[in-house]
């Protein structure tokens, strides 16, 4: 998805909070909400909504959501220099749905994880986090995160 894809994402789900229905309630807002943030990488979004879909989620039991808040809270700390927590949300994250078997989410994680290993200059590091994420996202055909990914291990 583009930028302004992600904005756009974004502008309806902030419209969305507090409108839960049947079929979508604030935890399901709040997730694509932080999702659409992460991808924005934009910090003091980031910082009002991690928190309230981390605990929308927790409320919920909801194990996939749990993860994706566990990974804006590792990007957050990632982006404000906080590399030992972002490591342990992010690794968090990846334990998550690894047990559910999320092969997406964790391609995910995985390229978030050598983003944190790239601004630690652990360049080994990155690489094997962005490979193994390149071959979670081949493995699926995620075509869009398939470039990302070999962007990363290019650059």
């Amino acid at each position: 998805m583009a930028q302004g894809e992600f904005a756009l994402v974004r502008e309806n789900m902030e419209r969305a909070v507090g409108r839960g229905s049947v079929l979508l309630g604030d935890h399901d807002v709040y997730a694509m909400l932080v999702d659409a943030v992460v991808q924005q990488r934009d910090i003091k979004a980031l910082r009002m909504y991690a928190p309230l879909a981390e605990e929308a989620a927790a409320r919920f039991d909801h194990k996939l959501y749990l993860g994706v808040a566990h990974r804006a809270w590792g990007v957050l700390h990632r982006l404000t220099g906080e590399y030992a927590e972002a490591e342990t949300r992010l690794q968090q994250a990846l334990e998550i749905f690894q047990k559910l078997a999320t092969r997406w989410q964790q391609g995910r994680t995985l390229f978030e994880l050598g983003e944190l290993a790239n601004a630690q200059d652990r360049r080994a590091a990155a690489h094997d986090y962005f490979s193994q994420s390149l071959a979670a996202f081949d493995d699926m055909g995620a075509v869009p995160d398939v470039n990302r990914a070999r962007a990363a291990l290019l650059g």
